[in-house]
């Protein structure tokens, strides 16, 4: 995973401008239904998904459909939070309006290196609107900020492991896949959800 930026996009004291890469073995197409496929994300990528809903569908292809999302990474501390797919073009990528604990727009970029391999861009530009992470911004940026890739990070892995699950040959070989990385401090998976 290359974390391409991590810096204020602005001089607000609460604005982050990440841009995530991954490099993973599937097709732009496989890559963008696992991650339009939105009620599967608390199964394969539990370190952050905690719960998912889908509030409204949207239009066919996806536009207006309505998440809500409870997340975290390795602080302890939880979001809630929706998003809003504002735009898609399958199968090279979508984005979103984020509202709630955070509020911005992230842009899911899938591009095909080869017939093997994508290239997977995250492009995520949010102010954070959660009361503690608005207020401690100032103070603790770089480690909100090392929230952020460890999530990313677990979500590289979590994609992969995904993939080769849905590319198995057998119930068998599906099997031996090994289950993704759960959270951290597990006691917030059950606490004030509010799907």
């Amino acid at each position: 995973m290359n974390i391409v930026n991590s810096v204020p996009v602005s001089d607000k004291k609460n604005t982050y401008h990440f841009i995530t890469r991954w490099v993973v073995n599937a097709t732009s197409a496989e890559v963008y239904r696992t991650l339009e496929a939105v009620e599967d994300l608390a199964r394969w990528w539990p370190s952050v998904y905690l719960d998912v809903k889908q509030l409204e569908k949207g239009q066919p292809g996806g536009v207006g459909k309505l998440v809500a999302l409870y997340t975290k990474g390795f602080l302890p501390y939880t979001l809630q939070w929706k998003f809003r797919v504002t735009q898609t073009q399958f199968p090279i990528g979508f984005s979103l309006e984020a509202i709630g604990d955070f509020a911005g727009t992230g842009e899911w970029t899938f591009r095909d290196m080869n017939e093997e391999q994508c290239e997977v861009i995250y492009d995520w530009r949010i102010r954070a609107e959660k009361p503690l992470l608005k207020k401690l911004t100032w103070l603790l940026r770089p480690l909100f900020s090392a929230n952020h890739q460890w999530a990313m990070r677990k979500g590289e892995e979590s994609l992969k492991l995904e993939l080769r699950r849905r590319k198995a040959a057998s119930d068998a070989e599906r099997a031996a896949v090994p289950s993704p990385p759960g959270p951290v401090f597990p006691h917030n998976v059950t606490n004030n959800k509010v799907l």
